[in-house]
């Protein structure tokens, strides 16, 4: 295949971000959502957690596959493959009526998270080693579509008729937001099949499964396994029940700090426990309470947006510049210094306002960032030929950390009664990681310190 074009490296680029970004803001749609749609349905915290889990679950377990398969069969017929599979199930979202219906939509549309694998794969096939930590950064920056719901879904929310239009055809409120998901993926798996460059580069083609896994065994892919589930699937879990961890906690702070009436920062406590028709009938009695709420919850999803997702996805493409220019590495130590930090903060029960709570998960949001791609410049640096199948197995095993940190937290939370304890978890996580790291540089310095004394030996 003749040499690739920097025109059609760019077109893999923007094409594969930009699909990326809007299938991770579907595969985590949710984490905003669920408020309005707990007190719609009257859901439970711990049915929340089994919806975001569900679909966490889906977008995981399968990107060694698609890794693989893009490997073999190119990165653009994935790419449209992953967008055509998600439109269904994320366009019924908005037609739910219970649990159950929302739950099974979950597992369906949550495919969309094993875009980044395919991403992944398609990109380091078509970019030098010397381009692939800045090239991998930019496309992992799409981890900010977890901030597009953030921010515009309550501002969608609140501006779109609750009828919604045409009679209710296109329905309004939050049931508006899976709606133009669907039809914004349909649009976007046009754009790939016809923009992308139509010979593909696959460096898995006439490989056999067993040749691709074959790097599986080194103990290194299961090292930059534990260090994705630091900075991407704790990443996850954050983003996916950040914005409840602010109503429930930080509710009244905020509320008061925005200056909102005095019933709703009195009446708070109370309304925050309410659910369905008992939630509907205090809002339609109290219209002040109401607005107060929609401008609440905008905050909410502006500052998990922007103070957290936001420096956790767009400094990826710095974390990958520097890791080009000083080495994986040195990033990579860093990286573990500023969350541990960031981590002791947040851990402690120190009794933290709003504000410095929201000043140090930008600092850990920033580490996250910067080490994402500082990860998947390790995997390009240790495994050249193996990108699709160790890339695709380090993405599947740090997203189901998104799955297994908040189903670790459930139970230390009920005996601790800390809700910190989120960050508790993500903590210990970072430290184990960092000691294994530190651990295999030692080791691999070990055998030069050895041969350096043997040699000093000989010459004496």
């Amino acid at each position: 295949m003749p040499p690739a074009t920097s025109g059609q490296r760019l077109r893999v680029l923007w094409l594969s971000t930009i699909s990326f970004t809007l299938m991770f803001a579907v595969w985590l749609m949710l984490g905003m959502l669920s408020i309005p749609i707990s007190k719609e349905l009257g859901l439970s915290d711990s049915q929340l957690y089994w919806l975001a889990l569900t679909a966490i679950l889906a977008g995981s377990i399968l990107r060694f596959n698609f890794g693989v398969w893009t490997d073999k069969y190119g990165g653009r017929i994935m790419m449209v493959l992953l967008l055509l599979l998600t439109v269904v199930p994320t366009f019924l979202v908005s037609q739910i009526e219970s649990y159950t219906q929302l739950l099974i939509c979950a597992a369906l549309y949550g495919i969309a998270g094993n875009s980044f694998s395919v991403g992944i794969a398609w990109n380091a096939a078509w970019f030098p080693k010397d381009r692939q930590g800045l090239a991998l950064g930019v496309f992992g920056a799409g981890n900010v579509g977890a901030a597009v719901t953030k921010l515009l879904g309550p501002l969608l929310i609140a501006t779109i008729p609750a009828v919604g239009y045409f009679d209710g055809l296109i329905p309004g409120g939050w049931r508006f937001i899976p709606v133009a998901y669907s039809v914004l993926l349909v649009l976007m798996a046009i754009a790939v099949w016809f923009i992308a460059p139509k010979q593909d580069r696959c460096p898995g083609r006439g490989k056999t499964f067993a040749e691709m896994s074959a790097p599986l065994k080194h103990r290194r892919v299961w090292e930059y396994s534990l260090h994705y589930v630091v900075v991407f699937g704790a990443y996850v879990a954050l983003s996916g029940v950040l914005p409840k961890y602010y109503y429930s906690n930080y509710g009244a702070d905020l509320a008061q700090s925005l200056s909102l009436s005095e019933q709703t920062v009195a009446d708070f406590p109370k309304v925050k426990k309410l659910q369905s028709s008992e939630y509907k009938d205090y809002l339609k009695a109290n219209p002040v309470v109401a607005e107060d709420l929609k401008k609440l919850t905008m905050w909410i999803g502006w500052l998990a947006g922007i103070c957290y997702v936001f420096p956790a996805s767009l400094l990826r493409p710095l974390g990958g510049w520097l890791s080009d220019k000083f080495g994986a590495k040195v990033v990579m130590l860093s990286v573990f210094v500023t969350m541990i930090a960031a981590g002791l903060v947040l851990s402690l029960p120190l009794g933290l306002n709003v504000w410095t709570f929201t000043a140090a998960l930008f600092v850990l949001g920033a580490g996250m960032g910067i080490g994402k791609a500082s990860v998947y410049k390790l995997i390009p640096d240790s495994f050249p030929d193996s990108i699709g199948a160790v890339g695709g197995l380090v993405g599947l095993l740090g997203a189901l950390g998104g799955v297994l940190i908040p189903l670790s937290v459930v139970p230390l939370q009920s005996l601790t009664n800390l809700p910190q304890m989120l960050f508790a978890v993500l903590l210990g996580l970072t430290i184990l990681s960092a000691v294994w790291f530190q651990t295999e540089q030692w080791l691999a310095r070990r055998p030069i310190q050895q041969n350096v004394e043997s040699e000093q030996a000989v010459a004496v």
